[in-house]
């Protein structure tokens, strides 16, 4: 008797895609599509070498996270505080809280921009509707309504790849800026490199990834499926998952710079502040279908990024503080996650109606990421590698190596980050 075949790597690949290639997907928010964008437009394609850099880093960092959470059955924040004392965790809380705040009000505001554009009237209107469209849905829907809204708009993120195709770039000078790295020059350009480490691999994404796990579990139970331990099939599944979105999310970085050097950089335009400024810009090479696509793609990739913000700081301080909480539970089942998520929301509505530069939003909002996600990389490689904490199934040694030279990058990002403000550079 013949055995039956194996599935085929693309085929196993599609069947394990879940919160790996949400996680991954979500990192491209609009706020970060603005960082790509500037960096696109003052440094042309120096930097697209970046792209690959950082794939294995992120995925590396994100697999540790879901690992944790697959094998332990426990969200990072609670996992932490087996390491550290509680306190020290809710600190960190706050400062993921205050960050992910300021880039939902940014997310927000290129949102409400891109729409703008689209569909007329004033952009505050579509900051209130985006908000409170997003707050009410994560209150009212469960937890696989939410996953699976989120899998399907990763679609939107290939507009970015649509859209570089239109400029028709020389593919052979893009082959080159990929593949022969270019050092930075100067403190602009090393900011850059910053921006883009702290944007690409953010504390929020470590807290969705672990507690998304804890939901697939917390999902499985509610169809009578029994918690059992993460099987080696399951953890190299959550692999190729993990590995998918943060390849999709380098991807499309790739992609957003390359279209900002071919279109802001070429026409002289440095400095951007706003999505509408870098969706305009497309329009002298690519014409109109290129800027529509571009702008729909922003709201489409708001909508999928916010929620992780919100989400991750509701799941911080409740894994933290031991509150009741996941988004497939019911608002009266977990006040203070829910109200931690409105709260999120709300604040960051009140921050784009207060007129606070975005740039400098983003700016203080990347500085608190740069320096938290150091601190927190080491809080995670620690717990991961405790045979106590993990049930006899650390991270491999490989991994800890990965993490650590990641850890070791962004304690130096951050280093120099705050090196150039006292600089007052």
């Amino acid at each position: 008797m013949t055995k039956p075949s194996q599935p085929g790597l693309l085929r196993r690949v599609a069947r394990a895609l879940g919160p790996g290639l949400i996680t991954g997907a979500a990192d491209d928010d609009p706020s970060g599509i603005i960082t790509y964008s500037m960096a696109g437009a003052q440094h042309g394609m120096a930097l697209l070498w970046l792209a690959w850099i950082t794939w294995p880093l992120m995925a590396a960092v994100q697999m540790m996270c879901a690992r944790i959470g697959m094998v332990t059955g426990k969200g990072l924040g609670e996992v932490l505080t087996l390491k550290f004392p509680r306190a020290v965790v809710v600190v960190a809380c706050c400062a993921l809280f205050m960050a992910n705040t300021i880039n939902i009000a940014a997310d927000l505001a290129g949102m409400a921009d891109a729409a703008s554009m689209l569909v007329g009237l004033r952009p505050t209107l579509y900051v209130v509707l985006f908000g409170a469209g997003i707050a009410f849905a994560m209150v009212r829907c469960r937890y696989a309504v939410i996953a699976a809204v989120l899998k399907w708009l990763v679609l939107s993120l290939f507009a970015y790849v649509v859209t570089a195709f239109l400029v028709h770039p020389n593919w052979p000078e893009v082959a080159s800026a990929t593949f022969i790295p270019t050092l930075p020059e100067g403190p602009t350009m090393w900011q850059t490199v910053v921006a883009i480490l702290g944007t690409t691999i953010s504390p929020y994404l470590f807290f969705w990834q672990a507690s998304q796990e804890v939901e697939e579990q917390t999902l499985q139970r509610r169809y009578g499926v029994r918690r059992r331990p993460a099987t080696e099939a399951k953890l190299v599944d959550r692999m190729l998952d993990v590995g998918a979105g943060t390849f999709l999310s380098n991807l499309i970085m790739f992609f957003i710079i390359l279209t900002a050097a071919l279109t802001l950089h070429a026409q002289g335009k440095t400095e951007i502040a706003t999505s509408r400024e870098a969706a305009e810009a497309l329009r002298p090479l690519a014409g109109d279908f290129a800027v529509w696509l571009y702008a729909v793609a922003i709201i489409a990739v708001g909508l999928l990024s916010i929620p992780t913000l919100a989400g991750s700081a509701g799941y911080a301080f409740g894994e933290t503080l031991r509150w009741p909480n996941g988004l497939d539970k019911k608002l009266r089942d977990a006040v203070c996650f829910y109200t931690t998520i409105i709260l999120s929301v709300a604040i960051a509505v009140l921050i784009d109606f207060l007129k606070i530069d975005p740039i400098q939003s983003l700016f203080w909002s990347a500085i608190v990421n740069g320096v938290l996600a150091p601190f927190l990389l080491v809080g995670i490689l620690l717990s991961a590698r405790d045979p106590r904490i993990m049930k006899k199934q650390p991270s491999s040694v490989a991994a800890q190596a990965i993490v650590g030279v990641t850890t070791l990058a962004m304690f130096g990002a951050a280093g120099v980050m705050l090196w150039s403000i006292l600089q007052g550079g």
